[in-house]
């Protein structure tokens, strides 16, 4: 062990559900653009906070494009590292294979709700190989990298390095770290504490929001540690060139993709002359550090200029929780996609979600939003245009004439939503963007309202009330054709549809041609030819929520089907007694773990899950409250080595955890076996977070009969230990016991 360094890496949250305050005003000065979203890590299907970060994203590359500037926009899949490596085991398949089935997954969800990015990277790709050992060989040449031996504590949940003694617990997953003693590389990050707080300082724009910049900035100031940039105890990654006992650490692997995309390390680094460096690099917050501290300090070194821009977005939060795998509380962008549409969800988190704070999400607010704003609001107002339009001239716009005081007016208060619009959207001030725009679709509305174009007062003549139809329908028209066009990049095929029932065409040929670059008032001409009239947004019913509600949770129910590898059994004709109800045990902060949890105070027991009627919690056979009563008064009661040998008890590690639907007190466990795996229902959810049992491994009884709690099978049950009172603590091991292995 080395004492003058410490190998330090913070946490690393692969599932970024990502939004922030601020984008660079500065764009290429060459007319050029390039965005990238987070780089998702390959840990889970993606879910809703994963599409949030690349919806952004599209949106952004649609206006840069529409406003005539080249763009480059990337998205991609992170896979390699530790956790990969074991998941893929887990799962009975190799590394790649496990990675290429999630990656087609995310590639394949953007692709269903058409978002237009230019390039997929993907780290296990050649030309990423390649690209991270060329960087790897630079800083190696440029002395910055040098070897050195490290022994220390390390969590594969978090592919994190903690500091303390061998029994440190993770505090991110509350599982028992592992001692690791290995040789590893170091890069000199503490070369750069200077140049980082001197590059904060000429460049503050450089990351937002300034929760991230106040972070960031103490983290530099609190002093820099060299980082480990290798592993040399696992194989699934990038070989170190010249060294390839080595895999490049996951964090330089994962960055280095923004620049591999462009070619940077091959022969052909056309691309990345042409685009680098980034005007933004859209991430979620929990990894700010790594992208405002490692990357322009791994750029520095290796003499490339660092990103002009890091926006970190809070997260998507959905039952008062950060949406994740691990919770049970994600959404799937398909549900919504399916019942209500792309654009729906589009138009919602932008609008509903400051960038860069965290953001609720729900079914109701969905359906309220989509409703008022695009049903009743801007679908409504195209409706009866148009269909006006088509009734009094034909489908032919007609001549305006000279315009009166409320032509004058709307004129005004589109060419205010033209001058406000496009700043916020810049700034990626999306909802103070869209609530403007939204004020010229009531504007319009208001003002079509109190002229009644369909409504002849018996005053006025046919030529008179003509005429007024005329410049009241032209003029409203106008106002939706600036209106489709400023929101085009963020509801696209609702505002194609518009601009072709506008008679304009193709609004994706506009786009190519930059047709937002010169946007202005009057660009809709009389005796332009309407197309016909189509909804755009139908109005949703209550049923809507029921429906997707529905999805998901048939979409649960597949993946309890998919775990364990068939239908999941249907109800027993004739459930087992529930146990008699237990008091709730005192609910600790977070989970405390005893230094030998097979030496508690108490002897280690079957923990059951507080009974939750009409559910049959995860617990051995009750007991008749008769029984019990009289088994109390005889004091404990012995048993023999046969009746003990009856209870079979393995040892376990959980893969998944996750809360079960409409159950408080229920997660829904997946455990390997090492020779299967396991679904076990557990009532442990008020005690631990499920985020933090990933990785651990536990006592189980193994031969429980199985049991089916809300809907789904139990096949097992957990063992911890506590006092009289007190909190559970899962059963568990400091030593490395293999799994499968049979307690005695």
């Amino acid at each position: 062990m080395i004492a003058d360094h410490a190998a330090f890496f913070p946490a690393r949250e692969r599932n970024a559900l990502p939004m922030t305050e601020s984008t660079s005003k500065s764009e290429s000065n060459s007319g050029r653009f390039y965005l990238t979203t987070p780089i998702y890590y390959v840990n889970a299907r993606p879910h809703l906070g994963h599409a949030y970060s690349t919806i952004v994203c599209d949106a952004i590359a649609r206006r840069k494009r529409a406003l005539g500037i080249e763009t480059w926009f990337l998205t991609g899949t992170d896979e390699h590292g530790q956790k990969i490596e074991r998941s893929a085991k887990a799962a009975g398949c190799t590394p790649e294979e496990f990675a290429t089935k999630l990656a087609g997954e995310f590639r394949g969800l953007w692709d269903r709700l058409g978002l237009t990015y230019d390039d997929f990277i993907r780290t296990t790709e050649p030309r990423h190989i390649r690209g991270v050992q060329h960087l790897f060989a630079t800083l190696r040449d440029r002395g910055y990298i040098y070897k050195g031996s490290y022994t220390g504590q390390y969590c594969i949940g978090c592919e994190e390095w903690i500091e303390g003694p061998p029994g440190t617990v993770c505090p991110i997953h509350g599982i028992v770290t592992e001692t690791v003693s290995e040789e590893n590389y170091f890069f000199k990050l503490s070369a750069f504490e200077r140049k980082l707080l001197e590059f904060y300082e000429a460049n503050p724009e450089f990351m937002g929001p300034e929760s991230t910049r106040r972070e960031v900035v103490s983290f530099v100031r609190s002093g820099l540690k060299d980082v480990s940039v290798s592993r040399s105890t696992l194989s699934w990654g990038v070989p170190v060139p010249g060294d390839e006992k080595h895999v490049v650490y996951v964090w330089m692997d994962a960055l280095a993709n923004y620049i591999t995309a462009l070619g940077y390390g091959s022969d052909d680094d056309q691309k990345f002359k042409k685009f680098w460096p980034a005007d933004v690099h859209l991430i979620g917050k929990e990894i700010s550090r790594f992208h405002c501290v490692y990357w322009p300090a791994f750029l520095m070194a290796a003499g490339i200029a660092p990103p002009r821009s890091v926006r970190a977005n809070g997260w998507l939060l959905f039952d008062q929780g950060k949406m994740s795998k691990s919770r049970g509380n994600i959404v799937r962008a398909e549900t919504v996609q399916e019942v209500l549409g792309a654009d729906a969800l589009r138009y919602f988190l932008l609008r509903e979600i400051p960038f860069g704070q965290d953001g609720n999400f729900s079914f109701d607010a969905l359906v309220q939003r989509y409703n008022g704003d695009l049903a009743n609001g801007y679908g409504n107002l195209v409706s009866r245009v148009v269909n006006m339009v088509h009734k009094y001239f034909g489908g032919v716009v007609p001549e305006a004439g000279a315009e009166t005081q409320a032509e004058t007016a709307l004129h005004a208060n589109a060419d205010a939503a033209i001058a406000t619009f496009g700043p916020a959207f810049d700034e990626l001030n999306f909802s103070d963007a869209l609530k403007s725009l939204w004020a010229l679709v009531a504007e319009t509305d208001g003002y079509l309202t109190a002229n009644a174009p369909w409504k002849k007062p018996p005053e006025r003549s046919d030529a008179e009330h003509a005429k007024l139809q005329a410049r009241v329908l032209a003029t409203a028209a106008e106002a939706i054709r600036v209106i489709t066009a400023l929101v085009y990049p963020i509801v696209p095929d609702a505002a194609a549809k518009v601009w072709a029932q506008l008679g304009l065409g193709e609004l994706v040929d506009a786009a190519k041609h930059g047709f937002l670059k010169d946007l202005a008032w009057g660009g809709l001409k009389a005796g332009t030819k309407f197309g016909e009239p189509s909804p755009l947004f139908p109005r949703a019913e209550k049923e809507a929520i029921e429906r997707m509600q529905s999805l998901e949770d048939e979409n649960s129910r597949t993946a309890v089907e998919a775990v364990s590898g068939g239908s999941v059994v249907e109800e027993a004709k004739a459930p087992a007694p529930a146990p008699e109800k237990q008091e709730p045990a005192a609910v600790p902060a977070r989970p405390s773990v005893p230094k030998s949890p097979m030496t508690a105070a108490k002897p280690v027991a079957p923990l059951a899950a507080k009974a939750e009627a009409p559910t049959a919690p995860v617990a051995a056979a009750p007991v008749a409250p008769q029984a019990a009563t009289e088994a109390a008064a005889q004091g404990p009661q012995h048993i023999t080595i046969d009746d003990f040998a009856k209870v079979e008890l393995r040892v376990a590690q959980i893969l998944v955890a996750e809360r079960v639907p409409k159950a408080d007190k229920l997660l829904r466990l997946e455990v390997d076996l090492g020779t299967e795996k396991r679904q076990i229902l557990a009532g442990i959810a008020e005690y631990y977070e499920p985020e933090k049992l990933i990785g651990r491994k536990i006592v189980i009884v193994s031969n429980l009969a199985p049991r089916k709690m809300r809907g789904l099978e139990s096949n097992g049950m957990l063992l911890a230990a506590s006092l009289e009172g007190g909190a559970p603590v899962l059963a568990g091991f400091l030593e490395d016991v293999p799994l499968g292995a049979r307690l005695k």
